[in-house]
């Protein structure tokens, strides 16, 4: 194994939830008078924290949005994925692995804890993340493209950066992950190849990361 921590992004890449919440988000901001495609909220919104919507539409729009507005959203995300949700198809054979060899591992997320908890609870994830693998950008305030979240990681995690790789799946976290100045492979089952400029590595299939990750 070439590196000594395995940082994994959450959306997208444990929980295949990008369809879902990039769904809603789109329809709950039309509703409020923001009319956003889903393919708009992919583009601008994909692996960012919350605050980065609320920044967006104050600066194009010159409107707040409502003060309960992450509230509502994320009741409407979390009922979804009671219903909808799954893991990432393979990725449980890749921590199956991780776990095996011994190389350590942890989840950087754009997400707030409740909303990894509820969807590792509900794909069976949680099995393999315990409290002190997982970190939120509640944690560090500023949300990817900073690469504040994974440094905060790393240094929980007690791994030098460059001894790092992040798995990324959006623009934002490759850009924070080479700005922490980990390596990055980047997961293009959503993302065109050509959106995750600065990543070491490219695979579409996550069934081929043990091997990347390894080789």
């Amino acid at each position: 194994m070439r590196y000594d921590l395995v940082i994994f992004d959450n959306d997208g890449v444990l929980v295949d939830s990008e369809p879902i919440s990039n769904r809603l988000l789109a329809g709950y901001l039309t509703e409020l008078g923001h009319p956003t495609s889903y393919e708009d909220s992919l583009r601008d919104y994909m692996g960012a924290a919350m605050h980065r919507v609320h920044d967006l539409v104050l600066e194009r729009t010159g409107e707040r949005l409502p003060g309960d507005f992450d509230d509502v959203f994320h009741g409407r995300v979390f009922a979804a994925f009671e219903r909808e949700l799954e893991p990432v198809a393979g990725v449980g054979d890749v921590l199956e692995k991780l776990a095996a060899d011994g190389v350590a591992y942890c989840v950087a997320s754009s997400g707030s804890h409740e909303r990894i908890r509820v969807g590792h609870r509900k794909t069976g994830l949680d099995r393999w993340f315990d409290d002190a693998r997982i970190f939120s950008s509640q944690d560090v305030g500023r949300g990817k493209p900073a690469p504040d979240l994974f440094l905060y990681a790393a240094e929980r995690m007690g791994v030098e950066p460059d001894r790092c790789v992040v798995v990324e799946d959006s623009p934002l976290g490759v850009r924070a992950a080479v700005r922490a100045g980990m390596s990055v492979y980047g997961f293009t089952a959503m993302t065109p190849a050509a959106e995750l400029t600065g990543a070491t590595r490219l695979f579409g299939d996550m069934g081929e990361l043990a091997g990347l990750l390894a080789s």
